[in-house]
């Protein structure tokens, strides 16, 4: 079994930073993709960014510039810095990675449950 646990949120002014870690356990053999995604009340799931094995990036013009997605293979640790945040980052912030499980023959996208992440004065 592979579980994902993020951690970090929490309420912050604007202009304030966070930090999300999420950490992946389990039976795991390799992970692959690792990305961070957001929901914020009625809208729809979003990419916030993504972070390959070899360490290639992509984020979402939305936060370019002002987030960075960062991991630790050897932690099987993926990271968010979140600067400049404004109050349209409030949202559920979720883990993602692409897994590889000891004894399987493909990867899976696996899940973390999520962490709050309100931007309020």
């Amino acid at each position: 079994q592979v579980q994902l646990v993020e951690s970090g949120g929490g309420l912050v002014q604007p202009g304030g930073s966070l930090r999300l870690s999420c950490a992946a356990s389990g039976s795991i053999f390799r992970i692959n993709v690792m990305g961070w995604y957001r929901q914020a009340p009625g809208k729809q799931r979003e990419l916030v960014a993504t972070i390959t094995s070899g360490g290639s990036t992509n984020y979402a013009d939305s936060v370019k510039g002002r987030f960075t997605i960062s991991r630790d293979n050897a932690k099987n640790t993926m990271y968010l810095q979140m600067n400049s945040l404004k109050p349209e980052d409030t949202a559920v912030y979720y883990c993602n990675a692409n897994i590889w499980r000891l004894g399987f023959s493909r990867s899976n996208d696996y899940w973390g449950q999520g962490t709050q992440v309100t931007v309020s004065s």
